[in-house]
């Protein structure tokens, strides 16, 4: 028998601000344990919430850049229950009236995982999305032996949640909207979405069901995943598992997993209800928010989104779309691409493949970035004009281009330092052509009857006689045209 796959994704989101959600509190990663808190974060009592109106205009944005319709009102809810990271023993949220409804994640070719790239079941899928609400995030918990350790730093950082449609139909499309979805939070600027540092993380929501039940099966949540390729690796062995139970005679409950990434298998947390009290009541302390002037706000911080600057590259630029993709990927390699062939490269798609090939294999083979890349985008056009215009030879460019890596030098000035520059003066050309056709009375025949071969070895004869430097294309021209004369 065979079996669908239903998928939906709820992401949290920290968002870039300086401070929390509803206090003053600095947001640092990394900062010595609690001692970013105040009594407002604390949850003591009597300290009252301000809402951060950075936090809600980059919300406001996610929703623009993800197409999603901006509610007129939203308003802020008390989520109530217990958990020792929450000290409030509530949580401040969105329940009812949340900022941003519906939208969708786009998905290209180059989100998908690269072993999956050739067999995309659909491709230019969008995934749509319920809502997107904002909410505080909770403290953060380190277990050990025989107790628990709260650090209360990340407690009220300001966190959004996006909540998809149940329209994800593998691993391999759950790994897609999830790489594309951060890519456009890192375009917009509203989270650097690092999920080793849990400034974004996942509940994956899963179920199978028998081919022809329009019913989904019983829904198994996978929880705080923090890995793109976790989330895969997860959800694949969730899907197998399921299969085998039913296949199995055996019925699914609705319950709460975890992964365990060492032994590759999901474990039981605890089982779920349908349904939880969380007894849900608009927040007293925090009046609804109109948010015509966050929607402004937001139009205005609108950023060029991956596809526009893909689509952009290959029309303005003549790369192709893959090229387009890879460049469009890295926002830091799109821009030193686009500085290189704004720099007066007259032809940029030629920049475009030694940006793709040469200097990033050499940034790796550094171990360095396109942020601290030693040459500038103004050297490499150099680099690359030299060739276009018949200077040196490609094979040539690679040597100067090592050189210019490691040194800094100017690519020109490495040219003339070796005395690379090739000769493509015509009349100096048709000299060492005219000795080389005097002198090899056979292969100059043998071209004339008919055989091609002879061309390449009177080709070299030239070179030789330049001690390298003839332009070989050049010099093809003129052979040939010779050849054919006489």
């Amino acid at each position: 028998m065979k079996y669908l796959t239903t998928i939906g994704l709820e992401v949290h989101v920290q968002l870039k601000t300086r401070s929390k959600m509803f206090c003053g509190c600095a947001v640092e990663y990394g900062a010595p344990t609690n001692t970013h808190t105040c009594p407002t974060c604390l949850g003591l009592p009597g300290a009252l919430p301000v809402m951060n109106g950075h936090a809600l205009e980059l919300t406001a944005l996610t929703g623009l850049m993800l197409g999603c319709g901006i509610a007129p009102v939203c308003k802020f809810d008390r989520k109530n229950y217990f958990y020792p990271d929450m000290p409030k023993n509530y949580q401040i949220s969105q329940y009812d009236l949340p900022i941003c409804l519906d939208g969708a994640v786009p998905l290209h070719d180059l989100a998908y995982p690269k072993d999956a790239q050739k067999s995309i079941a659909t491709p230019d899928k969008k995934v749509g999305l319920v809502r997107i609400h904002l909410e505080e995030d909770v403290a953060k918990s380190f277990h050990y032996d025989t107790s628990t350790g709260i650090d209360f730093n990340r407690a009220g950082t300001p966190l959004m949640e996006i909540v998809t449609q149940p329209e994800i139909g593998s691993p391999e499309e759950a790994f897609a909207f999830l790489t594309s979805l951060r890519q456009i939070l890192l375009y917009g600027g509203v989270s650097d979405a690092d999920m080793e540092k849990g400034q974004m993380r996942c509940d994956c929501n899963v179920s199978v069901r028998p081919e022809g039940q329009v019913e989904f099966g019983e829904k198994i949540e996978i929880k705080n995943m923090n890995t793109v390729s976790g989330v895969r690796k997860a959800l694949a062995y969730e899907i197998t598992r399921q299969t085998e139970e039913l296949e199995a005679g055996r019925k699914l409950a609705q319950e709460t997993r975890r992964w365990d990434d060492a032994s590759g298998q999901t474990f039981l947390m605890r089982t779920k209800e349908n349904a939880h009290d969380y007894r849900y009541f608009p927040d007293p302390d925090l009046m609804p928010v109109k948010t015509d002037g966050l929607v402004a706000s937001a139009r205005a911080a609108m950023p060029e989104l991956p596809a526009q600057k893909r689509a952009r590259f290959v029309a303005d630029y003549g790369v192709s779309p893959y090229d387009a993709a890879v460049l469009a990927d890295d926002q830091e390699l799109s821009a030193y691409f686009e500085t290189a062939a704004r720099a007066g490269a007259a032809k940029p798609k030629n920049v475009a493949n030694w940006v793709l090939n040469d200097l990033l294999s050499a940034l790796g083979g550094a171990g360095k970035t396109i942020g601290d890349c030693p040459l500038p985008p103004a050297a490499l056009v150099e680099l690359v004009g030299l060739i276009d215009a018949g200077k040196i030879s490609g094979k040539q460019g690679k040597e100067v281009f090592a050189e210019m890596f490691a040194s800094g030098k100017p690519a020109a000035a490495i040219v003339k330092e070796k005395g690379m520059e090739q000769l493509s003066d015509t009349g100096a050309l048709e000299t060492l052509v005219d000795q080389v056709i005097a002198a090899n009375p056979k292969p100059v025949a043998d071209f004339k009857a008919g055989n091609p071969a002879p061309l390449n070895f009177l080709k070299g004869q030239v070179m030789k006689l330049s001690k390298g430097q003839a332009n070989p294309v050049v010099t093809s021209e003129i052979l040939q045209r010779k050849l054919a004369e006489g």
